[in-house]
């Protein structure tokens, strides 16, 4: 009888273990951009991959429109104190822990998006994300997501740089955008969020501002502004980041994190076909309701290039980043 229990107690032991091992890991991934959003999307994808690959082991909750953290400066800081597991930002705030994305924000430096993902998917690409961890920020770099380049809109029509003279621009309150908007003669107007662009439009504090084709259809800008200039002057990634101390703490070991990076950069392909396929259909969208996209040729690049020629040399700017941008530029050469 007695060793009959003991053979119950041990079978219950291990079913206890068993079963406490088999407890669901939930993990939260925060984004501030909606949940229809390419990156938005992309999120909801990787949670469903891992969950997959893991055999429900690890589950990802996605909260998007920032739902968790409503800024993406807030979302690092809870990254880094593993507070939070994942979240997808901007490339902007990410440079402090990899300076060499700080090249990234030279205007006009990527010939189009085969290039800019030429370098990403590469050893330069590779060498970020590792940078990212390797400051002692405590995160990792997962994968990168696209989103697409920036362009001009305004209340009337811009082809040449000339034509963006005197022009009041709201622009992102980013030191190279500022003096880009300078060079190329239009004057930069900071301190507007996303959403009052439309009205400073409409009641003309600003001319214009300057975004990619998905934000400037969702938000309705073209309402207010509908001529856009394909000059495609910035064209950055975002970012994927998870928190060391969060999976960590959450029981997830080195063979974990590296199931996690490998299924986040199986997403970016997904995420880049998600993203083409619906600036087509936004593009399209804005024909329909009339706005006028003005597509500039080689040439009529070159003149906006030619204004911007001097951030390259400047220390302040392009020269401190000589290095990797001779890399990317090199990248773009053999395309």
């Amino acid at each position: 009888m007695k060793k009959l229990l003991s053979v119950l107690l041990v079978a219950l032991l291990a079913f206890g273990i068993l079963s406490a091992g088999a407890e669901t890991i939930r993990l939260q991934l925060n984004d501030t951009n909606t949940a229809e959003h390419p990156t938005g999307i992309a999120d909801k994808y990787f949670a469903d991959l891992v969950k997959e690959r893991t055999n429900g082991r690890i589950e990802i909750e996605v909260f998007t429109g920032g739902t968790l953290y409503g800024s993406e400066p807030e979302a690092i800081e809870a990254l880094s104190i593993g507070e939070l597991a994942f979240a997808r930002v901007a490339s902007g705030p990410v440079a402090e822990f990899a300076p060499e994305l700080g090249a990234f924000q030279m205007p006009y430096i990527f010939k189009g998006q085969e290039h800019m993902w030429a370098v990403l998917d590469g050893e330069i690409g590779q060498g970020i994300l590792d940078a990212i961890q390797a400051s002692g920020s405590g995160m990792i770099g997962l994968c990168f997501y696209d989103s697409g380049s920036r362009s001009f809109y305004t209340k009337e029509p811009v082809t040449v740089p000339d034509d963006l003279a005197g022009k009041k621009i709201r622009m992102m309150d980013n030191r190279s955008m500022v003096h880009m908007t300078e060079l190329l003669g239009a004057t930069p107007v900071v301190g507007i969020g996303p959403s009052d662009i439309f009205g400073a439009i409409t009641t003309g504090t600003i001319d214009g501002a300057e975004n990619n084709y998905t934000t400037y259809y969702t938000k309705g800008d073209y309402k207010a502004a509908n001529y856009y200039v394909v000059d495609g002057h910035l064209r950055t990634p975002e970012v994927m980041l998870a928190s060391e101390a969060a999976l960590k703490n959450a029981g997830l070991n080195d063979d974990d994190v590296q199931l996690l990076k490998e299924i986040a950069k199986e997403t970016t392909a997904y995420q880049i076909d998600v993203w083409n396929e619906l600036e087509v259909t936004y593009k399209q969208a804005l024909l329909d309701d009339g706005v006028v996209v003005t597509e500039l040729t080689p040439e009529q690049i070159a003149l906006y290039q030619e204004k911007v020629k001097p951030m390259w040399e400047d220390p302040e700017y392009g020269a401190k980043y000589a290095d990797i941008i001779e890399k990317i530029v090199a990248v773009g050469e053999g395309l």
